[in-house]
């Protein structure tokens, strides 16, 4: 049967487009209810259509205090994450020494382990360091999480990079730095982008490990938490919706540039 013939040689395609709009859901009813005015406090069913909270994101006392902490402490702890995990994931493939396999596997630790293990001994060496929760304990506990996503995405670039072109770099004459700099870096920039980007978005989202080491201090996935107890604003539907188009708009920029690079290469 034609029908069957055409499932059977689309059946893959079909498979993921399902998936992918299984996934896309939830940001469709949140930005959907984004436009929501509803009656009471919880913002949980279909009311009427309006755009007051668009026009007044900030309108809830707090959040956008929290989302700016939420911004910062994730720009820096990407940061931090990203230098300390580009450096790591080159001395794993590029040198040799004792104890190497032991950091390899020390290295996806984080990863396997549950947050709320990792939070509670953050939390633990703060209060034997004297250290006082906050804005500080916060980001040193994200770059300690997000250290491995970083290396793991950085590695996996630098091990596919052809050593050869660095050494053609060497017989012209170009020093250490110069073949770091205008060979080296340019082919694992991808790889380091990619890290970065996943750590931002880590870091941004987090709560369980936030929550630990946070002390008095509030960031947006915990005020949304602690809003959800009391009812649910409207707003909050709104920064969800701008984060993911703003996530959208990066995807669709990084792509037309990767398409541009190639019709130039060829």
């Amino acid at each position: 049967m034609p029908f069957v013939t055409w499932l059977r040689r689309n059946l893959v395609v079909l498979a993921g487009l399902l998936t992918l709009a299984y996934l896309l859901l939830p940001n469709l009813v949140v930005t959907v209810f984004s436009f929501n005015k509803p009656k009471g406090r919880f913002n949980y069913a279909w009311q009427q259509f309006s755009t007051d909270a668009w026009q007044d994101p900030c309108g809830v006392a707090g959040m956008c205090g929290s989302l700016s902490l939420s911004l910062q402490i994730a720009f820096w702890a990407t940061l931090g994450a990203t230098a300390l995990g580009a450096m790591i994931a080159f001395a794993l493939v590029r040198y040799r020494f004792r104890a190497r396999g032991a950091v390899n596997s020390l290295i996806f630790l984080p990863m396997a382990m549950p947050e709320v293990v990792m939070a509670a001994s953050l939390l633990t060496l703060f209060l034997n360091m004297g250290a006082q929760l906050g804005f500080w304990t916060i980001l040193i506990a994200h770059i300690m999480f997000c250290l491995s996503f970083v290396v793991t995405a950085v590695k996996a670039r630098v091990m596919s990079m052809d050593p050869r072109l660095e050494q053609a770099a060497q017989d012209l004459y170009a020093g250490p730095f110069q073949t770091f700099w205008r060979v080296t870096l340019p082919i694992a920039a991808p790889g380091i982008a990619a890290g970065a980007l996943l750590a931002f978005a880590l870091s941004f989202d987090d709560f369980i490990i936030t929550n630990f080491n946070a002390g008095s201090t509030v960031t947006f996935p915990m005020f949304v938490w602690g809003s959800a107890q009391r009812g649910t604003p409207v707003q909050i539907n709104v920064i969800g919706t701008a984060m993911f188009l703003v996530a959208v708009l990066l995807v669709l920029a990084s792509m037309v540039v990767g398409n541009r690079r190639d019709k130039q290469k060829a």
